[in-house]
């Protein structure tokens, strides 16, 4: 990598404790001038229900929030209005089993029974996870966000997701990579495979920085991937930092997940990575 394409080590430091300052509470006057909206997206497959939500005045970089396998639902667009809120991005978090039906599947993931609801996700899963889905689909929503007014399309595209999700933002990377500046990937599942389409090996045809933020219990099943990510994205030339979350279980990012898996003290500093890493690549 070239020195334009790293971070210096102190200013990534300076980021990040910026964005974890930023990150420490949430601005109920910022909050207030955010506007959400439920919007439909046409795609190659159907019409894909989404939360816009984006300050109230101006045009701002964008970003998309895929989320975790319970799909979108208020914690979710929770995360999109402090995005918005706090830090001024035009956010979009699209429903990713809209191929199945409308969303909230759920409005509470906290309440879920995840073994007695298995049946219910697989298939659901199945329908974003299917080659082709995102390839198609990020496009569209780009395409989609670039037509917005809210959306300042000079800036580089932002895209995080989770768990599932996390995959799902390689995908969409390397999908778009001439308009996606930065991906991150919190406690995603599926990221390092046997499999020819292993997402991982997609890192050639991205184009923006990268971050993985893995939990402790993933590395423990597989205490590979990590070196395997960072070596793989280095080997692309692509900037990426991996990271363990020593104490953070799988689903740490996330409030309303099942089991009191929510870790709020490792969720901040994630969320600091995170505004660290688009003040560097959107702005």
């Amino acid at each position: 990598m070239s020195s334009n394409d790293d971070l210096t080590r102190r200013d990534f430091v300076s980021m990040t404790v910026a964005g974890l300052a930023a990150a420490a509470a949430v601005d109920v006057s910022a909050q207030q001038g955010v506007v959400e909206k439920t919007v439909e997206i046409k795609t190659p497959d159907g019409t894909c229900d989404a939360a816009f939500i984006h300050p109230a005045t101006g045009a701002h970089a964008a970003v998309i929030i895929w989320p975790d396998a319970f799909g979108l639902r208020p914690s979710m667009r929770n995360m999109a209005k402090r995005l918005a809120g706090e830090s001024g991005y035009s956010v979009l978090v699209p429903n990713p089993y809209y191929r199945i039906g409308k969303a909230p599947m759920w409005e509470d993931a906290s309440k879920v029974d995840f073994a007695a609801e298995r049946g219910k996700l697989n298939p659901m899963m199945g329908s974003i996870n299917a080659a082709g889905t995102v390839e198609k689909d990020a496009p569209a929503f780009i395409a989609w966000l670039d037509q917005q007014p809210q959306v300042d399309r000079t800036k580089k595209v932002g895209t995080q997701g989770y768990c599932m999700g996390g995959a799902l933002v390689v995908r969409t990377a390397a999908a778009v990579p001439d308009r996606v500046g930065a991906g991150a990937s919190f406690h995603g599942g599926g990221l390092v495979t046997q499999n020819p389409n292993s997402p991982h090996l997609l890192a050639t045809k991205i184009k923006g920085r990268m971050y993985f933020g893995i939990a402790t219990n993933d590395d423990m099943q597989q205490p590979t991937a990590k070196t395997t990510l960072k070596e793989t994205f280095e080997a692309a030339k692509v900037p990426v930092e991996v990271e363990v979350y020593g104490m953070a279980q799988h689903g740490w990012c996330v409030p309303d997940m099942p089991n009191n898996l929510y870790k709020m003290d490792d969720a901040e500093r994630a969320w600091g990575k995170l505004l660290a890493l688009y003040k560097a690549a959107l702005s």
